[in-house]
C-alpha cells in the first residue's frame, strides 16, 4: 500500500541550457520506475539549475535558465524549480546542493508530523517513514565520476551511499558499466536505480542550442513558452556560445587550488 512507502523527492542538477522536453521526461520515467519497486512514493521533483560560476562555455545567465525551466514546468503538478543553487556566489558541489534540499525537506516533514530525526543522511527505505532525496540524472552523468578531479571521493560516497541515484539511460549508453567500473558506485549499487527509457529520445540541450544558432526550428523539442522566451531575450546566438570560452570549469579550478599531498601522506 502507498501509505507504507517511503516518501521520495527527485532532484535533478544541471545546466538546463535550455531545459528540454527530454529533461522533463526524466522525471516521469523515474517516478514510474520508483513506484514500480513497491517501496517508494514520489512526492516531488526539483529542477536545480547550476550557477553562473560553473564556467561552462555557452552557459547563459542563471536568471534566464531558471525562468525557462519555470515556464516549461507550468503544467507539472509535482516538479518545481529551485533557484538556491543558481543564486550562490560560487559554483556549488552537487553534494552540497543535496544536503541543502534534504535539510529543507526534513525540516518540513518534522514540522508537519512533530517527529524529529537526528541523522542527516537517508535511512533504510524499508525501516523508516522519513522522506528521502535521490539524485536524478542521465546515463552520461555516471561517467563524470570517472573524470579525474571532477569529484571528491567522499562526495561520491555521500551521493551514492547516503542519498542514492536514479539514472535514466538513453540511446546506446550503458550505465551499468559505469557502476561496475567504480569501486564506490558498485559498493552502493543497491542504492543506484537504473531506468531504461522505453521511447528513444536523443534530444540534447547542445543540439537545441546549435539548431537555434542556425535558425532551425526546435518546436516539439522544447516547450513553445521556452521558444518564445528565447526569441524574446535573443538567447543562444553565436555570441552567447562564446561565453566562458577558454574558462576552466570551476570544479577543476577549485581542485587546482587545493594543496597537493605528498606521496608519504
Amino acid at each position: 500500500m502507498a501509505c507504507h512507502r517511503v516518501p521520495l523527492v527527485l532532484l535533478a542538477c544541471g545546466s538546463f541550457n535550455p531545459i528540454t522536453n527530454q529533461h522533463m521526461r526524466l522525471f516521469e520515467l523515474a517516478r514510474d520506475h520508483m513506484h514500480s519497486t513497491g517501496q517508494y512514493q514520489v512526492v516531488g521533483g526539483i529542477v536545480s539549475p547550476v550557477g553562473d560560476g560553473y564556467g561552462k562555455q555557452g552557459l547563459v545567465l542563471a536568471q534566464h535558465r531558471s525562468a525557462m525551466a519555470k515556464l516549461a514546468l507550468q503544467s507539472s503538478d509535482w516538479v518545481t524549480v529551485d533557484e538556491w543553487e543558481s543564486q550562490q556566489a560560487d559554483w556549488t558541489e552537487t553534494v552540497v546542493t543535496m544536503r541543502y534540499h534534504y535539510g529543507r525537506i526534513l525540516k518540513e516533514y518534522e514540522q508537519s508530523t512533530g517527529k524529529h530525526k537526528h541523522s542527516i543522511g537517508n535511512t533504510s527505505p524499508l525501516s523508516s517513514p522519513y522522506p528521502q532525496l535521490k539524485l536524478l540524472c542521465g546515463a552520461d552523468f555516471l561517467n563524470t565520476f570517472q573524470i579525474p578531479g571532477l569529484w571528491l571521493d567522499d562526495h561520491v560516497e555521500e551521493v551514492a551511499g547516503h542519498f542514492g541515484l536514479i539514472c535514466v539511460s538513453r540511446g546506446g549508453l550503458h550505465p551499468e558499466r559505469a557502476v561496475a567500473m567504480s569501486d564506490t558506485l558498485s559498493r552502493h549499487s543497491q542504492n543506484i536505480f537504473l531506468v531504461r527509457e522505453w521511447v528513444r529520445n536523443e534530444t540534447s540541450a547542445t543540439k537545441v542550442r546549435q539548431a537555434l544558432r542556425q535558425g532551425l526550428s526546435v518546436k516539439y523539442l522544447i516547450p513553445d513558452s521556452v521558444i518564445e522566451y528565447i526569441h524574446q531575450h535573443n538567447l543562444y546566438t553565436e555570441e552567447s556560445e562564446r561565453r566562458n570560452k577558454g574558462t576552466v570549469l570551476r570544479p577543476l579550478a577549485k581542485l587546482a587550488q587545493q594543496p597537493m599531498q605528498s606521496l608519504d601522506d
